[in-house]
């Protein structure tokens, strides 16, 4: 076993593609395999060999990953009933996998035993026993995963016990206490890990959790608290059900609330769950602890004035030693500190008690009143600053636009058509444009009128577009906001509109979109050109 107090064991690509929603390829699984063992942890149990092409696939590529920090392990389970280890298939298929660490799992629970696989409790040691030491016989490393255990040991603590009695007689190196069906209580765990520390002296422990009742992180902490030197888990908790113990929650309680040294840079870790989350395809989860976007938010006035002067009176940990940041969020809770924040981060200057941060404020709580929100529009925000600071410069003159929507009887595609008509220094343009929907169409016009004055728009693109209703209870005549993100490539930008039209709305975030990178371009030119 390592060394280490505690050694981390990830399941991601294999108890985690167990989870609904949660995929990957052969090329995903090892893409992932190389970042975890840059991120440091112990052990990365690549799958079931045998059990489809893709773990096939992925065991004969692995073979070739240059691993610096973690070993590779294969997962199965222990022989067939009533036959020898020497020839079960699965267990020949664990060898071929050439892995230095296999995992077995066995049954834990009586009740398993003897309604599901249908033998003896005698013979189910057996299997246990003669499995470990088949493969510990062959040079592998073996951890035991105990199914079931705590179920089992509610069920019979003698009869749990001793299925890991027959594992560390097989010569387990590592004996891993499995929540399988999550409804087990910290409490429950600690105990009955102090009892298996007690009946096995010696022997090294792990602890597998689920997270059915939301306690997977609890319970895993729980058994590390009484001895636990190995914790199994997934990345952002992908799993079966409700999914795993969140390695993004362990891995940081371990590190900076009880001391313990389980990773070699901890800071990389919400680089790294953001990059399982884009792999997979799945979205980040916004409030996940550490690592979520909003792990450290702050919006309430008096907070982030508070978070300014002292960061830790409302953060329990710095957040870059996660990788994470602070961000102060602006909305109609805001105080000028949230303004002031916001603009220094924008680089415009703002004066604490000046008129132009009393009228920021302002308009930012009317706005928020009429539906807007400024959380996810900075781009919004940032042309709200330079319009009260008299630093926005109009870079065309609107006159008007129009869209149409024509479906035909005759099977025809149906049109959608969009009509800008706008001036830029005075010279007026008209254009038109189909799309393939009211928003592109506006969107294709727009940039057809100020592509002659401004070529870099070509640049903008639109990557994420939200519609909320916002007063549901009015129905068709409710209004709706909108929520736009734009990137030029190099970096992204949020922009919010709202109106009782759904068009308008979507017409007043896509200006902004377009308009923010222009007042961008224009202060860097002008930067440019004093010689700044």
């Amino acid at each position: 076993m390592n060394s280490k107090p505690v050694c981390i064991y990830d399941t991601t690509l294999r108890d985690g593609t167990q989870g609904e929603g949660f995929q990957l390829s052969g090329l995903d699984k090892l893409r992932i395999a190389q970042r975890l063992d840059d991120f440091g942890v112990d052990f990365i149990e690549g799958g079931w060999p045998g059990s489809n092409p893709k773990d096939i696939e992925f065991f004969r590529e692995a073979k070739k990953l240059p691993l610096k920090h973690a070993r590779l392990a294969a997962f199965g389970s222990t022989r067939r009933a009533d036959s020898r280890v020497e020839d079960d298939p699965q267990v020949r298929l664990l060898m071929e996998a050439e892995t230095p660490v296999v995992t077995i799992f066995g049954k834990s629970w009586e009740l398993q035993v003897t309604e599901v696989l249908r033998t003896s409790v005698e013979e189910n040691r057996a299997m246990i026993r003669d499995t470990v030491a088949h493969l510990a016989l062959h040079g592998r490393e073996v951890i035991y995963d105990a199914e079931h255990f705590f179920d089992g040991y509610k069920d019979s603590p003698e009869h749990a016990l001793a299925t890991l009695e027959a594992a560390a007689e097989g010569g387990a190196a590592c004996l891993v206490l499995c929540d399988t069906n999550g409804g087990s209580l910290p409490s429950e765990i600690l105990q009955t890990c102090l009892s298996v520390k007690a009946r096995l002296p010696g022997v090294a422990f792990g602890i597998h959790t689920h997270n059915d009742c939301e306690l997977g992180v609890a319970n895993a902490i729980a058994a590390i608290r009484a001895g636990a030197s190995q914790v199994q888990g997934t990345i952002n908790g992908y799993g079966e059900r409700t999914g795993n113990c969140n390695l993004t929650s362990v891995i940081p309680l371990l590190q900076l609330k009880l001391g313990l040294k389980v990773v070699p840079c901890l800071e990389k870790l919400r680089d790294l769950s953001y990059f399982v989350d884009e792999v997979s395809n799945n979205s980040h989860f916004a409030r996940a602890a550490f690592v979520g976007s909003t792990a450290f938010a702050h919006k309430g006035g008096m907070h982030v004035n508070a978070v300014q002067k002292l960061a830790r009176s409302y953060e329990h940990i710095p957040p870059a030693s996660v990788g994470n940041f602070q961000n102060i969020l602006v909305s109609e809770l805001s105080g000028q500190a949230n303004i002031l924040v916001k603009a220094e981060a924008l680089g415009i200057p703002l004066e604490k008690g000046s008129p132009e941060a009393v009228e920021v404020l302002r308009r930012v709580k009317q706005l928020e009143n009429d539906g807007y929100s400024f959380e996810a529009a900075d781009g919004s925000l940032e042309l709200l600053i330079r319009r009260v600071l008299g630093t926005y410069a109009k870079p065309y003159e609107l006159h008007e636009y129009h869209t149409s929507f024509r479906q035909y009887g005759d099977g025809h595609t149906p049109v959608c058509e969009a009509t800008v008509k706008l001036s830029v220094s005075g010279e007026r343009t008209l254009t038109v444009a189909e799309g393939r929907g009211v928003l592109n169409s506006l969107d294709l016009a727009l940039r057809k009128a100020l592509r002659p004055f401004y070529p870099e728009i070509d640049a903008v693109s639109l990557v994420d577009y939200k519609v909320r209703i916002i007063d549901g209870h009015d129905a068709t005549a409710a209004k709706t906001r909108v929520l736009m993100v734009s990137t030029d490539g190099s970096h992204d930008w949020g922009t919010v509109g709202v109106s009782d039209n759904i068009i308008e709305a979507s017409w007043l975030a896509l200006v902004d979109g377009i308009d923010l990178f222009l007042q961008q371009r224009r202060v860097i030119h002008q930067a440019a050109g004093s010689g700044l």
